[in-house]
């Protein structure tokens, strides 16, 4: 029955990542012993002085419309937040806040793009910029990287991708799906590029900011010429385990806020009155408060690479945040497994889930084709039990 739906649903991708937790739960449904690595959810719970939070605005009664922009306490919040973690000075009025930073996203290319404009997606990327800006009219415009370059794109690079068609950059850091984290150095590099196009936007997905074990963090906005030209996305979720409150927000130019305000305003109005009080108190604290998780993640992260390490054709960088592992297992392909043919990333992890019943994510999802990639937000026995099955399905 798709001719009755329209092309422009039946055009667009499935999320991979979702389709393939999806899959996991029904085959644990049926009995089978899956560990799912394929979602970037944090396994923590959210911290208590959030929930009290949430709790006193329940009592106080925010249970009608938000503005939908947000709140002027939380886009007040942000603007702090920004100026002490990020080093960029916005006003309220520049912020909008979000049903999650992948609303935000979507608001941003349904006012940026128009048909036919390219968007330069440095590659890996999440998995839904390319859906979106294709969605909204645009063309992405894939760069290739690799584990040998820690999945950053060259400035040599950016300029060669560059055409008089191109409208924006999207890329995040740290990296979803590789970890990779670009220094202040790399950044200001690119920036050297982009001032010989000042009519290229950036949008810098910061959602991972937090989650890093670089030792530092520079937003791509903070860089001298890049603040009035750069939408910086952020939110709640992964940092302080608030997946579920559903809270993005963009720092924007204020002609590209107020128009995301206007989309946003017939499509969903004001995010969650209540998760949006909450995340006050979250922009607000000390980043400090997060040191426990981030510390676990790095130790399930260096637990993750060093046995990934013992797997004879995985090559793999060290990524330096998120939660994420990128394997590249190319040498695989071409072979047969126990009986399953080998060809591509997307076999790889389909024979993992076959025979190891370990749930990833195909690299082809995230525009690289020799990857596959999984999440290290569970626990370090899960983590090793799934490895210990990785290794023996591969090494068969």
């Amino acid at each position: 029955m798709n001719h009755i739906l329209s092309d422009r649903i039946n055009n667009l991708a499935t999320s991979q990542t979702l389709a393939m937790a999806a899959l996991a739960r029904e085959l644990k449904a049926q009995g089978k012993d899956i560990i799912s690595l394929s979602l970037g959810e944090p396994d923590f719970n959210t911290p208590d002085f959030i929930k009290e939070a949430v709790i006193k605005a329940v009592n106080e009664n925010y249970s009608t419309y938000s503005p939908v922009e947000g709140y002027l306490e939380l886009r007040e919040a942000i603007c702090r937040k920004f100026k002490r973690d990020n080093n960029l000075e916005y006003k309220p009025t520049q912020i909008v806040v979000s049903t999650g930073a992948k609303q935000s996203l979507y608001n941003i290319a349904q006012v940026m793009l128009n048909d036919g404009d390219e968007v330069i997606l440095p590659a890996p990327y999440w998995v839904s910029y390319f859906e979106i800006v294709k969605l909204s009219g645009g063309v992405p415009v894939e760069v290739p990287t690799s584990v040998e370059t820690d999945f950053k794109i060259t400035p040599e690079q950016l300029e060669a991708a560059i055409t008089p068609k191109t409208k924006m950059m999207w890329f995040s850091s740290p990296c979803n799906p590789s970890g990779s984290v670009y220094s202040r150095e790399e950044l200001t590099a690119l920036a050297k590029v982009l001032e010989k196009h000042p009519n290229i936007y950036v949008v810098a997905d910061e959602i991972y900011e937090h989650i890093n074990f670089s030792g530092t963090f520079c937003s791509i906005g903070s860089i001298p010429g890049m603040l009035d030209r750069t939408i910086t996305v952020n939110g709640v979720a992964k940092a302080f385990a608030m997946t579920g409150y559903r809270i993005g927000y963009i720092g924007a130019p204020e002609f590209i806020a107020k128009a995301c305000t206007k989309i946003q305003g017939q499509v969903t109005s004001g995010a969650n009155s209540v998760a949006q009080r909450a995340t006050i108190t979250a922009v607000d604290a000390d980043p400090s408060v997060l040191n426990h998780m981030v510390q676990a993640f790095h130790g399930r992260r260096d637990l993750v690479v060093g046995l990934l390490k013992e797997i004879p054709g995985v090559k793999i960088n060290v990524p330096e945040g998120a939660f994420y592992v990128f394997p590249d297992v190319s040498s695989f392909f071409g072979k047969t497994l126990k009986g399953h043919e080998i060809k591509d990333a997307n076999d790889v992890s389909m024979y993992l889930l076959a025979e190891a019943n370990v749930a990833t994510v195909t690299g082809d999802a995230f525009g690289n084709p020799n990857c596959i990639r999984f999440s290290y937000a569970t626990s370090n026995d899960i983590l090793t039990e799934a490895l210990r099955r990785i290794k023996e399905a591969l090494t068969a």
